[in-house]
């Protein structure tokens, strides 16, 4: 009986058992070395990508990243953002948290390309130091994150992103400072001083000023007193 050529029989057998010398079809190998060559790029970008601070993003951040988008839909929640101190410092309080992840994604996704994931610096400067190039007060970032700066080395976001997204991801900035991380530029700038913590404010005067032509009042007692040593 003639066999069909796919179907002959190999010369070994095992306890009794013989296989057909019928190989592995085209399209299961085709699968089999898609699956090996994806399982690579994937463990290279999200695993690898990660560590390097270049690309890729952990489950973690994936949440992040979809929390932060969801809270810039309660944006009506908290009305326009003001580019003010006061503001930046409000939110880089640790109750404000949950809206410094929406200016930690903004810079994570619009910045750290220059600046590197953690704010230690790469074609732009460290951010993590005291010293700034463009900065002198807090409210500074917010100027230099909407506006750019360095003759257009670092280009302008106003345009680009939300007025609260511009504050938020001023807040973050500021909140990486003080890590001091090594990056591969020297300190670059002037350094500034401390940002405030809480917002100054001048001193309450609790009583009106007196009049120029009017005579300061004197504690009854106390006149008493001095008109009876007079006396003595």
């Amino acid at each position: 009986m003639k066999t069909d050529e796919k179907d002959r029989l190999l010369d070994h057998d095992f306890d009794g058992i013989q296989e057909f010398d019928n190989p592995i079809p085209l399209w299961l190998n085709l699968i089999l070395f898609g699956t090996v060559v994806f399982s690579v790029v994937y463990y290279m970008y999200f695993q690898i990508g990660p560590l390097l601070g270049t690309n890729g993003w952990t489950v973690v951040e994936a949440y992040d990243s979809a929390k932060a988008e969801n809270l810039r839909l309660r944006f009506a929640e908290i009305g326009e953002l003001k580019a003010d101190e006061a503001t930046l410092i409000e939110y880089m309080q640790p109750e404000k948290r949950e809206w410094l992840a929406v200016g930690q994604t903004v810079y994570k996704t619009n910045c750290q390309s220059c600046h590197a994931a953690n704010g230690s610096g790469l074609v732009g400067p460290n951010l993590t130091d005291d010293h700034y190039k463009s900065v002198q007060t807090l409210s500074d970032l917010v100027t230099v994150i909407a506006d750019g700066a360095a003759n257009g080395a670092m280009p302008a976001w106003r345009n680009r992103l939300h007025p609260n997204e511009l504050v938020l991801a001023a807040a973050y900035v500021a909140s990486m400072r003080g890590q001091n991380l090594p990056g591969p530029r020297p300190a670059e700038g002037k350094e500034v001083p401390p940002w405030p913590t809480a917002v100054s404010e001048a001193p309450a005067d609790d009583a009106p000023a007196a009049d120029a032509g009017e005579t300061p009042r004197t504690d009854t007692s106390e006149a008493e007193a001095t008109a009876a040593e007079k006396t003595e």
